[in-house]
């Protein structure tokens, strides 16, 4: 009898490690699910995703951009084939299942950011704040030994002498392309010059602290939209534009706003909406221009814009814009598309003759990164509003 029931109870033991064993990875998902604050739902819909995609460890969709990014396109993909792409049911799934992959990618950034002026590049641009007088802006010459840079600047014009900086203590701030804001403070240790330039030695400091973090993915773009001024009390956030507004073009976009080049002076603090089409969906986007970059050479203006309003569809559009999560046949599309483009601006860069007249390209190029400089107006320019019926603003005068 004793015998009998510890082979039972042997029995038992091994089926239990048998069903910890075959049920342990869903426990563990759903456990992972639930600590990310998806409910049982959704996390069950996920379940089914990563086995649709056969990812070898479910667990990884939790943790990982690329997982992540392949269930969200299985997600998109079967709502289109079934017509249920747009409930609200499944787009706000998706905002959440975007704003998951966002929290993941920026903690991925964030364990791999700068930590000393050593790892800057050259060509990097900087503001530098002196007490007292204010911010100046600068540049990266030379990153070796000190951090060589340009005389600083402040409304266009050297205003402190180089040999006048010297023993100065200074704070340094800049923008990581793909990354984040840092500011790191240091001590200016002598002028000189430097190929011919008249520059600063700037001791190098290992405390680089993230000045502003990112609260969402921006992609770099080259979009048509049209731009529109709102004075309106009471704005009708549905509400499509029929009329032709100022013609501008977004070089990068997010959920959260975009990166506006418009001709002539722009205007800061003002209201704006920007109407375009992305991938087959129309976007009306709200929002506050938040600053303001003149390029006086060739009379364009950069608008930074913070978003205000969006409905959340078209929220989602953006974000699988910026994500590129598109089914396979609309990758290869752009893929295709993407190396003709290249292809063809090769051969008018070798081929000047063969291609637009001068003044079209003047027209169409992105503005020269080095004369710009930030300047925030104090009032509405007149010239930019007058105009009823709005000329292309990116053509030169």
């Amino acid at each position: 009898m004793a015998i009998l029931i510890l082979a039972l109870g042997i029995l038992f033991l091994l089926f239990v490690i048998w069903l910890l064993k075959v049920f342990s990875p869903k426990i563990n998902f759903y456990t992972s699910g639930l600590d990310q604050k998806f409910n049982l739902n959704e996390i069950s819909i996920l379940w089914k995703l990563a086995k649709v995609v056969e990812l070898e460890e479910p667990e990884a969709l939790f943790v990982s951009t690329n997982a992540l990014t392949r269930c969200i396109t299985n997600l998109i993909e079967t709502s289109r084939r079934e017509g249920t792409e747009n409930a609200p049911q499944t787009q706000d799934f998706l905002a959440k299942l975007y704003k998951f992959r966002t929290k993941i990618e920026l903690a991925s950034e964030n364990k791999r950011g700068l930590e000393s002026s050593k790892a800057l590049s050259n060509g990097q641009k900087l503001r530098l704040i002196l007490k007292g007088s204010g911010i100046f802006a600068s540049k990266i010459l030379n990153n070796s030994r000190d951090l060589v840079i340009t005389v600083p600047i402040q409304d266009g014009r050297i205003k402190i002498p180089p040999e006048e900086w010297k023993d100065k203590d200074v704070s340094v701030y800049l923008w990581r392309k793909g990354d984040a804001g840092y500011v790191f403070d240091t001590k200016v240790l002598t002028s000189g010059v430097f190929w011919g330039q008249n520059v600063l030695y700037l001791a190098h400091s290992d405390n680089l602290f993230r000045a502003q973090k990112r609260k969402s993915i921006r992609s770099e773009c080259h979009i048509n939209a049209q731009l529109y001024i709102i004075k309106e009390t009471v704005t009708d956030y549905s509400q499509v534009e029929t009329a032709p507004g100022f013609k501008c073009i977004l070089e990068d976009i997010s959920s959260d706003g975009a990166m506006i080049r418009i001709g002539g002076k722009g205007v800061n603090n003002i209201q704006i909406k920007l109407q375009f089409e992305l991938e087959n969906t129309l976007i009306l986007m709200y929002g506050l221009v938040r600053s303001v970059e003149y390029n006086a050479a060739n009379k364009q203006s950069r608008l930074h814009m913070e978003c205000i309003h969006i409905e959340p569809s078209m929220r989602n559009a953006i974000l699988s814009f910026v994500y590129k999560i598109l089914p396979e046949d609309q990758k290869n599309a752009e893929v295709a598309l993407s190396q003709l483009e290249n292809e063809v601006k090769a051969e008018d860069k070798n081929d000047p003759a063969g291609g637009a007249s001068s003044e079209e390209n003047n027209a169409q190029a992105p503005a020269d990164e080095k004369v710009y400089e930030v300047e925030i107006p104090t009032a509405i320019d007149p010239d930019f509003l007058a105009s009823e019926k709005p000329d292309d603003p990116l053509a030169n005068n």
